[in-house]
């Protein structure tokens, strides 16, 4: 029997765009399975500054989940990463699409790259994580706020003095920016893109990956984004949240963690800015790729020590 299900996201190009990859994937594995999108104006859409009171965690995803708690919808999409740790009862994350790239990427007017910026020159990001990861590098920087969706922040570079902005390189390939020859195109303009190494510019949890969230007493919802769901991601998500709800931290806590599975073999590795000090705590756990909860606790423990 045809099953529908009626799919709740944010309004943004992105956030569409996610929903729409979250269809075809749903409908390549239950062709059968009719979907209707229904467009839900979060917190931070209607209000951008209570980012600056009240940090970002909740304020993009709260009032899907009640939408999905209320029955209005059957399946609330979001950015992983803006999920907070601690899921509300009666949701779960029932599946997740294949991850992106996880990478963060300087986009800037020249095209000398990050370590060439020139001395005092002013960068934008809206994470805290980033910040102290950029002031840790180059102390010299000037790092400004930016708010905003993609499109805006792209605008928002072209318009101002600022030398780059900071942005998830996910965002730029789900948007279908044009990206050629480490530059990205957008409206009439051309900025240069740079990929920051990871084992410095260590991602948010969650960073790249789209959750499904459900009723956790909908089985028959569960049983159809179960065939699209992307069982190594799903793990390595699972992993970095149980470490953010252990320590706490969401995104106004400057910490990164990143999960990967390789040969049954995951490995989780956590950067961590303490109050005061301009390096960061840095740390490295593996075991089974199973094994991420315990693996979390094993990393906090490290970290701490």
């Amino acid at each position: 029997m045809t099953k529908k299900i009626i799919l709740g996201t944010r309004g943004s190009e992105l956030a569409r765009a996610q929903a729409r990859l979250v269809e075809k994937a749903i409908q390549a594995a239950r062709p059968d399975t009719g979907i209707e999108t229904r467009i839900i104006a979060t917190q931070g859409d209607k209000a951008r500054r209570l980012e600056r009171q009240a940090g970002r965690k909740g304020l993009f995803t709260a009032e899907i989940e009640r939408a999905l708690l209320a029955r209005d919808i059957d399946l609330a999409v979001h950015s992983a990463k803006d999920l907070p740790s601690e899921m509300n009862p009666g949701a779960e994350i029932a599946a997740v699409l294949p991850r992106a790239p996880v990478d963060d990427v300087v986009v800037s007017k020249h095209p000398s790259g990050f370590a060439s910026l020139p001395q005092g020159a002013v960068i934008a990001t809206g994470s805290v994580r980033r910040k102290r990861q950029f002031i840790w590098k180059r102390a010299d920087l000037k790092v400004v706020d930016l708010r905003g969706n993609v499109p805006t922040r792209l605008r928002k570079l072209a318009n101002n003095d600022w030398e780059a902005i900071v942005l998830a390189y996910a965002g730029l390939e789900r948007l279908g920016l044009p990206l050629t020859h480490d530059q990205v195109s957008f409206e009439d303009r051309r900025f240069f893109i740079e990929i920051l190494p990871r084992e410095i510019f260590l991602p948010a949890g969650g960073q790249a990956i789209i959750a499904l969230q459900v009723r956790d007493n909908d089985e028959s919802t569960k049983a159809i984004v179960h065939l699209a769901n992307d069982l190594k991601t799903l793990l390595c998500l699972r992993a970095e949240r149980e470490f953010l709800r252990l320590l706490q931290g969401d995104c106004n806590c400057p910490v990164g963690v990143l999960a990967t599975i390789n040969n049954d073999t995951m490995k989780l590795r956590g950067q961590l800015f303490a109050d005061g000090s301009a390096a960061p705590q840095e740390a490295e756990v593996e075991g089974g790729s199973y094994d991420g909860e315990p693996l979390a606790l094993q990393l906090l423990n490290v970290l701490r020590a």
